[in-house]
């Protein structure tokens, strides 16, 4: 009797997801040209596996512990503030960034500066025990509370960890790490899932902490699936400028806000937290400044940056205008100068635009529109700007002026660093007292270039 075929399925190689035929985009996680053919019998056998459960008895809301107070200190302040106050214990933590980055060297930064009592395992796939000694010397770390584990088999790394129960559990990097639970690869789907549900049981049930160093894609994207970000409690990115400064943002935290930033620079002594960065954004060039330069306070989480934003309006060569601007979304220069054109007559379409960010900070906010649109100004009327103006905020389509949160502390931090003149919205500031000398509250766009 012969023996009947089975048919092929097909899994997502970013979030696991099977069909029983090719799909040129995942249903689940919306990329395109991700799913590949596996044999019906293999991925019956890669998907069920020994999860572990984690399961709680019912019980009162009223009872429950918050752990508020629950956190592990870095001893890093930029880390701890991305962290959302430090790193909470029973939780599971995923750093990306691109190669060199700084990602192993924070973190053997942040193990050597906790100083809560408890031992750090710092497990490396990638990297031999002397290369990580040779790293340690080079940033002054001692290291007597560190142990060093190099392996990249899951069973391996268990047998330790129920061996000297760590504090701490740091993961370099997980993409490498693999179970013989499964015959696939490290870094497949099934791998990562299994590996990292395993690591982030654990930590829960000894209320340790786990830190999973990730590797990204060319599109600087975590790589591997989306659901290993869904298993960890925080997702954290490196970003880094032209220059030695990196960013250090949060893109989930279930113990803390999402919108902190933390500045550090990278010198050959490792990462260091920058307190003040005001010096990094801008820079004060006394009596007069070139055209095409606006100041805007920015929001990043707690804490108003003072950053500059440069524009530059050529003619175009090619008949056709383009923007380049990768700081702020050349959509949002496209619509601010669309405004400028129509509103008040500055002709810009058939201007080439560039726009920088000094420091190199990506901005997002709405805030940052008034300041873009008279550094665009600026730029195209070959006119300098107030040396000590600072603008702040959003630009509808009709040319309005709409308010920004949070107005009265952009407002106190420009009058803190000197600078005497501030444009902000109508509705947002009136009544209020300004610690300058001049506060215009503008209703559009017209009437705060008549002020310029």
């Amino acid at each position: 009797m012969a023996v009947k075929k089975k048919n092929p399925v097909y899994v997502c190689r970013e979030c696991g997801n099977s069909q029983p035929k090719w799909l040129g985009r995942c249903p689940e996680c919306g990329q395109w040209n991700s799913f590949e053919e596996k044999a019906a019998s293999a991925e019956k056998a890669e998907t069920v596996s020994g999860y572990k459960k984690i399961s709680i008895p019912p019980q009162s809301l009223e009872e429950v512990n918050p752990m508020g107070n629950n956190r592990l200190l870095t001893g890093i302040e930029e880390f701890d503030r991305v962290l959302g106050g430090g790193a909470m214990k029973g939780s599971a933590v995923l750093i990306g960034g691109e190669p060199g980055i700084g990602k192993s060297t924070l973190l053997l930064q942040a193990a050597d500066s906790i100083k809560e009592s408890g031992v750090i395992l710092y497990v490396s796939s990638e990297e031999s025990p002397g290369q990580i000694k040779m790293r340690s010397e080079r940033l002054g770390i001692s290291g007597q509370k560190i142990k060093v584990f190099s392996t990249n088999c899951l069973e391996e790394v268990e047998t330790v960890l129920n061996s000297i129960n760590p504090l701490c559990v740091i993961i370099d990097s997980v993409q490498t790490m693999f179970s013989s639970e499964f015959s696939s690869v490290p870094g497949s789907v099934n791998q990562l899932k299994y590996c990292t549900n395993e690591l982030v049981s654990w930590v829960k049930e000894r209320q340790s902490v786990l830190f999973l160093v990730a590797h990204v894609t060319k599109e600087g994207v975590i790589a591997g699936p989306k659901a290993l970000e869904h298993l960890v409690d925080t997702v954290i990115t490196f970003e880094k400028n032209d220059e030695d400064v990196r960013f250090l943002r949060s893109q989930k935290n279930r113990f803390g806000s999402i919108d902190e930033l933390g500045i550090f620079s990278m010198n050959e002594k490792g990462l260091t937290p920058v307190g003040d960065p005001s010096g990094l954004f801008m820079v004060r060039r006394g009596e007069s400044i070139p055209p095409g330069i606006a100041v805007v306070p920015v929001f990043e989480g707690s804490r108003v940056f003072l950053v500059e934003i440069q524009a530059l309006t050529v003619t175009a060569k090619t008949g056709i205008s383009r923007v380049f601007s990768d700081k702020i979304d050349s959509a949002r220069v496209n619509r601010v100068a669309a405004v400028l054109e129509k509103r008040i007559g500055l002709k810009l379409s058939d201007q080439d635009i560039y726009v920088n960010v000094a420091g190199g900070i990506r901005l997002r906010e709405p805030a940052v529109d008034l300041a873009l649109a008279a550094a665009l100004y600026s730029a195209r009327a070959d006119k300098s700007l107030h040396p000590d103006s600072a603008y702040a905020g959003e630009l509808s389509l009709s040319g309005e002026i709409r308010p920004v949160p949070k107005i009265q502390q952009r407002i106190k931090t420009a009058a803190a660093l000197g600078f005497t003149k501030f444009f902000c919205p109508k509705e947002s500031a009136q009544g209020k007292d300004y610690p300058g000398e001049n506060l215009f509250c503008v209703p559009d766009i017209k009437s705060a270039f008549m002020l310029f």
